[in-house]
């Protein structure tokens, strides 16, 4: 089956086009930025998913300014990922969730 080529948006990356995340940068979203509660599709416009109404600026936990809701805070870098606690998921997760969007479980703190 012929596989199509597309470069990940963060790292420049030629990857599958149907990837789940990115091999060199591991970005879980390399071709489009998704709200991290419910996945849609989000511009780094917006103040509010059009999806959930989830706000979309949070304030890091390391540095506490605020910052865009990626994998990583934009002001210190520090990653605003966690893993899923169900041990058969362990899914890197946005810290804020409170159910996991692999797996489904609520998250415990």
């Amino acid at each position: 089956m012929a596989s199509y080529k597309k470069y990940c948006m963060h790292c420049e990356a030629l990857i599958d086009s149907d990837s789940r995340f990115c091999v060199k940068c591991r970005s879980r979203s390399p071709f489009a930025i998704r709200c991290p509660a419910c996945l849609r599709e989000i511009a780094k416009e917006d103040k509010l998913c059009p999806g959930c109404g989830r706000p979309l600026i949070v304030q890091c936990p390391q540095c506490g300014k605020d910052t865009f809701v990626i994998d990583q805070c934009e002001i210190c870098g520090a990653s605003l990922m966690v893993n899923c606690s169900n041990r058969r998921c362990g899914e890197p997760i946005f810290f804020q969730n409170t159910h996991c969007t692999a797996c489904g479980k609520k998250v415990g703190k």
